[in-house]
C-alpha cells in the first residue's frame, strides 16, 4: 500500500511505535504509549550481500530469465530479505561477463527486480588457487586482478553498488584493491592465505570486508598461524559470517561475537539454488551438489562446503539460538549493518522508502511468521 500506518513493536529498539507512510515514504515514527494488541514486530528488511541462487534458481547459468529471477526474488522476500547482491562466482571470464551483462539487463527492465537487487557481488576469479583456499571455485580459472577487468565490470554495472572479493596476495593484489576503490567498488578479502602485513596494508587503504570468515580455507589449519588468526588480528575489517551452524560451529560463532566489535560483523546466507527448496540435487555453476535434509551443501566426494541452503529468516533463528539471545538483539547484523557497509541508500526512518518486515512472534518470543511489506 502506498499509504498507511502500523502499530507494532520496533525490532531495533524493542519499543512500541506507530509508523506512518504516505506515497510509499515513511513520514513518521511516533513512540506509542500503549503496547500493540498483538505480538507484532516491524523492522528494516533483511539485506544479504551474497546470494548465488535461491529457490531452485542458479544465478551461475547462461539461461537465466526474468521469470526465474523474479521467482528467486519473491521467495527471498517471503523469507524477510528485501534487498540482496546478485553474486557471481568464479567461471571463465567471458561467461562471467556475459552473465553479469544479462543479469543487469533483466534487473533494469523490471521494477520488482530493480527494488530487490541492490547491487552485485563478484566473488572470483581473483582468488587464491591454493587447495582449500579456493573452496568450490575452480583453481584453473583464477585470474590476475588487472584494472582492465575491473573497468569491464564497472562499464556493465554503471553506478550500481559492487562488492568485489579478492585475495590480496596475488600478483599486483595490493594495487588491485586500490584500483577497485578508485572505481567505486566496495572491497572484501576472501579465499585467501595472505600474510599479516599484506592484509594490514589493504585495510590501511580504506573500508574493507572479509568474506565469510571461517570458510574459504582448508578444513585443517596450523594452530599457531592461520588465516583465521590473521583476519581477527587485522584492524578495521568488516567480517561476514554464515549462521547455518555448519560453516561456523555454534561455539566458534559465540567466540567470534565476543572477539569482534558488534558493529564490525554482518550475516550472509551465501545461498545457492537449494536454499528455499526441498532437499535434492542442484547446480552451482558447472558443479552438481546434493543437499540432504540437514541442508548441508557439499562438493561431491569431499568435506568441502559449497554455498548454503540457508534461508534468510532461518539465518536469524539459527544465529539467535547459537548466541542464546533474542532474535531482536541480532537483527541489525543482517539488516542495517550490511546495508551501511555496502553503502546502500534508505533506512528505517522518516524519509526512507516504506519497506519493512513484519514479524509475528509466538509465546516464548519465537518467530512464527514473516511478511515483507513493499509500497
Amino acid at each position: 500500500m502506498a499509504n498507511g500506518e502500523v502499530h507494532a513493536w520496533n525490532i531495533l529498539d524493542r519499543q512500541p511505535v506507530l509508523a506512518k507512510w504516505d506515497n510509499g515514504i515513511f513520514t513518521d515514527f511516533t513512540p506509542a504509549d500503549e503496547p500493540p494488541a498483538q505480538n507484532r514486530w516491524i523492522g528494516p528488511p533483511l539485506v544479504d550481500l551474497q546470494i548465488n541462487g535461491y529457490a531452485g534458481v542458479d544465478f551461475q547459468q547462461d539461461d537465466l530469465t526474468a521469470e526465474k529471477l523474479l521467482h528467486a526474488t519473491s521467495a527471498l522476500g517471503q523469507a524477510g530479505c528485501g534487498r540482496f547482491f546478485f553474486t557471481l562466482i568464479t567461471a571463465d571470464w567471458k561467461s562471467m561477463i556475459q552473465r553479469l551483462t544479462k543479469a543487469k539487463q533483466l534487473r533494469d527492465a523490471d521494477p520488482a527486480l530493480g527494488q530487490a537487487i541492490a547491487g552485485w557481488h563478484i566473488e572470483g576469479p581473483f582468488l587464491s588457487a591454493e587447495p582449500g583456499y579456493c573452496g568450490a571455485h575452480p583453481p584453473d580459472l583464477m585470474l590476475d586482478p588487472k584494472s582492465e577487468r575491473f573497468k569491464e565490470i564497472r562499464k556493465i554495472t554503471g553506478d550500481d553498488p559492487v562488492l568485489l572479493t579478492m585475495a590480496p596476495e596475488l600478483e599486483n593484489g595490493l594495487s588491485a584493491f586500490a584500483k577497485a576503490r578508485e572505481l567505486g567498488f566496495q572491497v572484501s578479502i576472501g579465499h585467501t592465505n595472505a600474510p599479516e602485513h599484506i592484509m594490514r596494508r589493504v585495510t590501511a587503504g580504506g573500508p574493507t570486508g572479509f568474506t565469510h570468515l571461517g570458510n574459504g580455507c582448508p578444513v585443517e589449519l596450523k594452530r599457531d598461524d592461520n588465516i583465521l588468526w590473521r583476519a581477527l588480528d587485522t584492524p578495521d575489517l568488516m567480517y561476514s559470517l554464515i549462521p547455518d551452524r555448519w560453516h561456523v560451529s555454534p561455539s566458534l560463532f559465540r567466540i567470534l561475537h565476543r572477539v569482534i566489535g558488534q558493529n564490525s560483523l554482518y550475516y550472509t546466507t551465501d545461498a545457492m539454488a537449494a536454499a528455499g527448496s526441498v532437499p535434492g540435487k542442484y547446480s552451482l555453476g558447472h558443479l552438481e551438489m546434493e543437499v540432504g535434509p540437514e541442508e548441508i551443501v557439499r562438493l561431491p566426494g569431499t568435506p568441502n562446503l559449497a554455498g548454503s541452503a540457508l534461508t534468510p529468516i532461518n539465518a536469524i533463528r539459527h544465529a539467535a539460538d547459537m548466541l542464546r539471545c533474542d532474535w531482536q538483539d541480532i537483527w541489525k547484523h543482517y539488516s542495517t549493518i550490511p546495508a551501511q557497509f555496502a553503502k546502500l541508500h534508505g533506512g528505517f526512518e522518516p524519509g526512507a522508502c516504506a519497506e519493512f518486515v513484519e514479524i509475528k512472534a509466538r509465546p516464548g518470543n519465537r518467530i512464527e511468521a514473516v511478511r515483507l511489506h513493499r509500497p
